[in-house]
C-alpha cells in the first residue's frame, strides 16, 4: 500500500532518497501522479511553510525539504503531463536588474512549485523587458519580483510601469528583506510578501485561488 503519509514525512525530514523510493513505490503500484503530488509532496511542503511561518524551521531545513521534493518532482513531472495535470496558476519569478541575490528567490521557487504553481525563473539581475517578455511567451498570470538591496527596489516600480504600459493582464508582486506593504501599494503592486512561505498565500489569492 502507497504510503503517501510517509512521503510526507520523508520530505519534511530532508530525506531526499527515501522521498524518492517511496514516490517510485507509489508510481509502480499504480497510484496517479497528482495523487502523490497532493496528498505526498504538497502535503509535506505545507508543513514545511506552516513551520517556517511559525520561525520553528529556518532557510536551511526549507531548502533541505525543497531539494527531498525536487527529487520527488522528477519522477512525477512527464507522469502529471501525460495526465494533462495543468499546474493552478504560471509564475515569472526574478531577482530585479542590477540585484544578483537568488536564495531568497529560489526558496520562493520552490514553495511556490510545492503549491502546485509552474514556477518560471528568470534568474537574477533580470531587467524590467525581460518580465514583460517571459509573461507574454509563456502565458504567466503573475510576475514576482525579489530584491535585497535598498538600490535595486526602485527597479521593482519600473518593471511595474513596463508591464502594465505593454497592456498585458498579468498581477505584480514584490518580496525581499527591504522591501515592505506600503513600498508596494507606493509602486501598484498587486501583492505583497515578507517570507517565501507567506509567498504562496500571496500568488494564490492574486490567482483567486
Amino acid at each position: 500500500m502507497a504510503d503517501l503519509a510517509g512521503l510526507a514525512e520523508a520530505l519534511i525530514s530532508g530525506n531526499r532518497d527515501k522521498v524518492s523510493e517511496l514516490t517510485q513505490q507509489a508510481l509502480d503500484e499504480g497510484v496517479s501522479a497528482q495523487e502523490i503530488l497532493n496528498n505526498g509532496l504538497v502535503a509535506g511542503m505545507g508543513v514545511i511553510g506552516k513551520r517556517f511561518k511559525a520561525n520553528e524551521i529556518y532557510v536551511p531545513e526549507v531548502l533541505i525539504a525543497a531539494r527531498a521534493m525536487a527529487a520527488g518532482m522528477e519522477l512525477l513531472e512527464s507522469k502529471l503531463t501525460e495526465a494533462g495535470v495543468e499546474p493552478v496558476g504560471t509564475v515569472v519569478l526574478g531577482t530585479v536588474k542590477g540585484d544578483l541575490h537568488d536564495i531568497g528567490k529560489n526558496l520562493v521557487g520552490m514553495m511556490l512549485t510545492g503549491g502546485g504553481l509552474k514556477v518560471v525563473d528568470a534568474g537574477i539581475d533580470v531587467p524590467a523587458d525581460k518580465f514583460v517578455e517571459l509573461a507574454q511567451s509563456e502565458g504567466a498570470e503573475v510576475v514576482a519580483m525579489s530584491a535585497l538591496l535598498t538600490t535595486t527596489m526602485p527597479q521593482m516600480a519600473e518593471v511595474v510601469k513596463a508591464i502594465q504600459a505593454a497592456g498585458i493582464e498579468v498581477k505584480t508582486m514584490v518580496g525581499g528583506a527591504p522591501v515592505t506593504q506600503s513600498y508596494a501599494d507606493e509602486i501598484g503592486a498587486d501583492g505583497y510578501s515578507p517570507d517565501a512561505a507567506s509567498a504562496v498565500d500571496t500568488a494564490k489569492e492574486l490567482l483567486g485561488l
